[in-house]
């Protein structure tokens, strides 16, 4: 184990930086088509699994979270859960067809449990990548999208986060998470993590534990 065995965290808001300046950029340059706002919650209801690096991340401001919001957000997990499990089930019955697996995992809308009442996330300021960038152009697997709600239109060509090279980082900190702690099965820095998980989860169990979450997929 290293002396800080959280350095990997460090690359990780290196990440993060790297993805509001792309934001920031975005809104300078194409204002009137980037209609992110207070309370759209879009990108709060789309499918997407965290890399180990993230939901340690997560986790520990989660639990820096007063104890009130902090019960709240348990109790949506209840129902992010189960609406997961049906997604899961859904999976399952196309998985001899991976074209429509994807539009099913694409199109799926799931409530995050840190949405509270109020369609304000809990821990915005540590929000994931994934919802950093959602409201701008990203290119993931090369190909482009764009969040339906926004004004980027089919046919001009915009600036695109690179999703794709993003999530080799996170994959390679996560690794770098698990060798600095110790762990030798490496092979849990490619698995993707549900956002209840990492909340539900104590931090060492996240690292040291062997597990397979319920929920994997493509973020």
């Amino acid at each position: 184990m290293t002396t800080n065995p959280f350095e990997a965290l460090q690359g990780y808001e290196h990440l993060v930086d790297k993805a509001d300046a792309f934001f920031q950029s975005m809104q300078e340059t194409h204002g009137t088509c980037v209609k992110c706002v207070p309370h759209c919650s879009d990108c709060c209801h789309a499918v997407f699994g965290l890399f180990l690096v993230e939901a340690v991340h997560l986790k520990r401001h989660f639990d820096e979270l007063n104890g009130d919001k902090i019960k709240e957000a348990l109790w949506r997990c209840n129902d992010t859960e189960r609406a997961l499990k049906r997604l899961e089930i859904k999976l399952k019955a196309h998985e001899t067809d991976p074209q429509m697996g994807a539009r099913i995992f694409a199109t799926e809308r799931i409530r995050c449990p840190l949405l509270d009442e109020n369609a304000e996330c809990i821990l915005y300021p540590y929000r994931p990548i994934t919802c950093r960038v959602y409201g701008t152009p990203t290119k993931i697997h090369g190909k482009p999208h764009v969040c339906g709600k926004s004004g980027f239109e089919r046919g001009p060509s915009y600036p695109a986060f690179d999703l794709d090279g993003v999530y080799g980082d996170l994959f390679n900190l996560s690794k770098e998470l698990l060798e600095d702690f110790g762990e030798k099965d490496l092979d849990k820095a490619s698995l993707l993590i549900s956002v209840c998980k990492a909340m539900r989860t104590p931090v060492d169990e996240l690292i040291n534990e062997t597990f397979r979450d319920p929920f994997e997929g493509p973020s």
